[in-house]
C-alpha cells in the first residue's frame, strides 16, 4: 500500500510541476522511479513515457482552452517527436544501463546549467526593481 501512496505522491507532484512549469515528466519521473521503485533506467524511462500520456492530453487540453497551443507546431513537433522516440528507442536499448543512467544525468545536468544560465541572463540590473524588464 505504502508504493501506491508514494507513487500516487509521484504522480501529483510531477502533475503540478508539469502544469505550472511545463517541464518534461522525464526529468522528473525518471530519477524519482529509479530511486523509489528501484526500476532499471531503461524501464524507468520507458514507464515515464507511458506515464505522461494522460499528463500531455489533460496539459494540452487546458492550456488550449487559454488559447495557448499552436496546433501547427504541436503537429509538427508531435510527429518528428514519435519518429525520434523510435529511433531513441533502438538506441537506448543497445547502451549498457550504466551508459544510460550517466547520458541521463548528463542531460538533467545540462537542463539545469541552461535554466541557471536563463535566470541569470534575465535579471533586473542591479538599480531596476524586479518585474519591470
Amino acid at each position: 500500500m505504502s508504493d501506491v501512496l508514494t507513487e500516487l505522491g509521484l504522480g501529483f507532484a510531477a502533475g503540478v510541476l508539469a502544469g505550472m512549469f511545463g517541464v518534461g515528466g522525464g526529468l522528473l519521473f525518471v530519477p524519482a522511479l529509479t530511486l523509489v521503485s528501484d526500476l532499471p533506467q531503461l524501464e524507468a524511462q520507458a514507464t515515464s513515457l507511458a506515464a505522461m500520456i494522460p499528463v500531455v492530453f489533460v496539459g494540452a487540453w487546458r492550456q488550449r482552452m487559454h488559447g495557448n497551443v499552436d496546433l501547427r507546431i504541436a503537429v509538427v513537433v508531435g510527429l518528428a517527436s514519435a519518429g525520434g522516440v523510435a529511433v531513441g528507442t533502438v538506441v537506448a536499448k543497445s547502451l549498457p544501463e550504466h551508459l544510460l543512467r550517466t547520458l541521463f544525468a548528463v542531460l538533467l545536468l545540462v537542463v539545469a546549467a541552461q535554466l541557471a544560465w536563463s535566470i541569470r541572463s534575465r535579471s533586473p540590473a542591479p538599480d531596476e526593481p524586479p518585474g519591470l524588464e
